[in-house]
């Protein structure tokens, strides 16, 4: 399962180097839903494509940022006076007597002003860095798709809700923020054929045990230690994988736009480093034949899955 990924999030950079248009209005219409919707999480480098805005529709997508932040920053600042408030009344107890409620309190309330102090940092930093474009499942990212004869890049959810499905189907079933290969003729029929897009990926993300990245077994007594990955291409390159997308609606609520990214076998680097799936690479040359399936032809579809790019991963432990 591709857990986590490193994202190509600047959507000009779909324009330049891919000859795409965007949809501004479904921009427009997201990050003016962020400001109500606490579940909407976009990467601080998605927001950044649109700090020196051009034509109106950028101008407003910039206004509902700001408004964000400052939203976001009171938030903040609210649980920060609250936590050193708790730490300052646990730092007197114990200057009375130690108790394990009042050590256990300071040390919470220690965490979470640390934890405020970060995030207010990463809202107020200007430069960007490497975990500014790092999506998890239910994070939104810019999708490469096929819309009225061109390529558009659309801003989507990385967990794929099916048209039809309820919106508790997103908790019941966690795990569609990846489309097994094997599975694309089952669960994922309605979309395989129908509605392909590609996202661009720098690297990407997996859970493993640490003892089957170390190439041993458990030790007497031992227990499974979780440990995540980083796999990056060999020599570095951006990555077309291939996804499943899907616009969900529904009466009363406003629609959904989701993807999910196609998983197959892995090459034997990362089956070795302890991982048993891996994304598809699509040559770029089989962009458009991709994002333009023909419903009635799924082999041809197949055949541009099996001839994927091949890159060597090169894997280290994640920062």
């Amino acid at each position: 399962m591709c857990y986590s990924a490193q994202i190509l999030a600047d959507y000009r950079k779909y324009v330049r180097q891919y000859g795409a248009t965007v949809s501004l209005k479904d921009y427009v219409d997201l990050f003016w839903r962020r400001l109500t919707d606490a579940s909407i999480k976009i990467p601080k480098a998605m927001e950044a494509a649109f700090s020196a805005p051009l034509g109106d529709d950028e101008v407003l997508i910039k206004t509902h940022i700001d408004a964000f932040h400052r939203q976001e920053a009171a938030r903040l600042e609210q649980e920060l006076f609250k936590q050193r408030k708790r730490l300052a009344d646990a730092e007197r107890t114990l200057q009375v007597k130690a108790t394990k409620a009042a050590t256990e309190s300071k040390r919470i309330a220690g965490d979470k002003v640390e934890w405020a102090l970060g995030k207010l940092g990463d809202l107020r930093r200007a430069e960007l860095v490497d975990e500014d474009s790092r999506i998890f499942p239910a994070h939104y990212a810019p999708v490469l798709v096929w819309e009225n004869g061109r390529r558009v890049v659309k801003p989507m959810r990385y967990q794929c809700r099916l048209p039809g499905k309820p919106p508790f189907h997103d908790a019941r079933f966690p795990g569609t923020y990846n489309a097994r290969r094997d599975n694309l003729g089952g669960y994922w029929r309605d979309l395989f054929g129908h509605s392909h897009g590609v996202v661009v990926l720098d690297a990407f993300f997996e859970n493993v045990s640490r003892h089957r990245v170390e190439g041993r077994e458990l030790a007497g007594g031992e227990q499974p230690e979780n440990v995540v990955l980083e796999f990056r291409p060999q020599p570095p390159r951006p990555m077309l994988v291939a996804c499943l997308w899907a616009r969900w609606t529904a009466r009363g609520q406003p629609d959904l736009l989701s993807f999910a990214a196609i998983t197959d076998e892995p090459p034997p680097e990362i089956a070795a480093a302890g991982h048993d799936r891996c994304i598809i690479p699509i040559r770029p040359e089989n962009l458009d034949a991709w994002l333009q399936p023909n419903r009635s032809d799924l082999a041809a579809q197949q055949a541009i899955l099996d001839d994927r790019e091949q890159p060597y991963y090169e894997h280290r432990l994640a920062a």
